[in-house]
C-alpha cells in the first residue's frame, strides 16, 4: 500500500471516533508514523495559513512542502486514492463526490453525539460549529432504525408483551424525543440538542444489539423467555450508558430518572390497554 509521504492530517484530539480511524491510516501506511497530529497541539505549527475553524469542523489535510490544505471528504479521498488508486476515477465522479461530502457532514457534525468526548470537549479555542439541520437529520434518521428494528423485535417479545400497531414503537421512541426535550428545557435549554443526540444514539446502538438476536433467531429456535432477558439485559446497558453520558453533559440525574420513568409508564399503558 503506497503511503502519501510528506502530509500530515490534522485530527479531533476530543474525538474517540477520529483518533482511531486516523490511527488506521498511519498503521496500515496510508501516512507516515508521523503522518497524524491532533489539532488541540498546535494548528500553528503544521501550517500558519490554515482555516482554524474549518479544520475543526472537517479534518484537514496539509502537504508539508507546499503548505496546500485540504478539508473534510477531499482529504480522506486525497489518503485512499494514493493508497488505492484504482478508486480515484470514482473519487473524481461529482454524484459521488456530492454524495460522500453530505454523509461526511452528517458523521463529522455529530461526532461528538454519536461518540462522546471524556470531557465534552470544552478544553480547546475552537470548537465544532453546531448545525441544527444535520442534528435534526441524525435524530430522524436513529428514530426511524430504532423504531424499525424495534418494530420487528416485538413480534419475538408477542407471547408475553402485547404486540401493537405497525406504528407502536416508532410513536414510542418519537415520543421519548418530545418528551425528553421538553424535560431538558426546563432547566438546561442551552444542551438540548447535544443531549437528544446522545439520547438517541444510546436507542440506536440499543437497537442494533437486538439485531443479533434477531438475526440468530431466523436461523435457530430460541424461547420466548430468553427474548424478554435478552431485552432487559441490553436496557440495563443503555440504562448505564446513559447515566455515563449525562454525567458527562454535567446533567445530574433529572435526565435518566425521566428517560427511566417514561418507558416504564409506556410498558404500563402497554399492558393496561391490551
Amino acid at each position: 500500500m503506497k503511503t502519501l509521504e510528506n502530509h500530515m492530517v490534522l485530527f479531533d484530539g476530543e474525538c474517540p471516533m477520529c483518533k482511531m480511524y486516523t490511527q488506521a491510516f498511519v498503521k496500515t501506511g496510508m501516512l507516515d508514523a508521523n503522518g497524524r497530529e491532533a489539532y488541540q497541539n498546535g494548528m500553528d505549527n503544521v501550517c500558519p495559513l490554515i482555516d482554524r475553524q474549518r479544520a475543526v469542523n472537517e479534518i484537514a489535510l496539509v502537504n508539508l512542502e507546499n503548505g496546500e490544505v485540504t478539508y473534510g471528504v477531499a482529504s480522506l479521498f486525497k489518503i485512499i486514492g494514493n493508497a488505492c488508486p484504482v478508486f480515484k476515477p470514482l473519487f473524481a465522479f461529482k454524484p459521488f463526490i456530492w454524495l460522500m461530502s453530505k454523509l461526511y457532514a452528517f458523521i463529522s457534525y455529530n461526532r461528538r453525539v454519536i461518540i462522546p468526548a471524556g470531557q465534552q470537549g470544552n478544553g480547546f479555542a475552537y470548537q465544532p460549529i453546531f448545525k441544527k439541520h444535520y442534528r435534526i437529520a441524525y435524530l430522524l434518521f436513529t428514530w426511524f432504525c430504532t423504531g424499525y428494528i424495534l418494530t420487528a423485535y416485538a413480534h419475538l417479545l408477542s407471547p408475553i408483551v402485547p404486540l401493537g400497531n405497525a406504528y407502536r414503537e416508532y410513536l414510542i421512541c418519537g415520543g421519548q424525543i418530545i418528551f425528553q426535550g421538553l424535560i431538558i428545557g426546563t432547566f438546561a435549554k442551552d444542551k438540548r440538542w447535544n443531549y437528544l443526540g446522545n439520547m438517541m444514539t444510546i436507542s440506536f446502538v440499543g437497537s442494533l444489539l437486538l439485531l443479533v438476536l434477531l438475526a440468530i433467531s431466523k436461523w435457530f429456535y430460541i424461547q420466548p423467555l430468553f427474548f424478554i432477558l435478552y431485552f432487559m439485559a441490553v436496557a440495563g446497558l443503555m440504562f448505564l450508558e446513559h447515566i455515563r453520558r449525562t454525567k458527562l453533559m454535567q446533567l445530574g440525574w433529572t435526565m435518566t430518572i425521566t428517560w427511566a420513568l417514561y418507558r416504564v409508564m409506556l410498558l404500563g399503558v402497554i399492558f393496561l390497554f391490551n
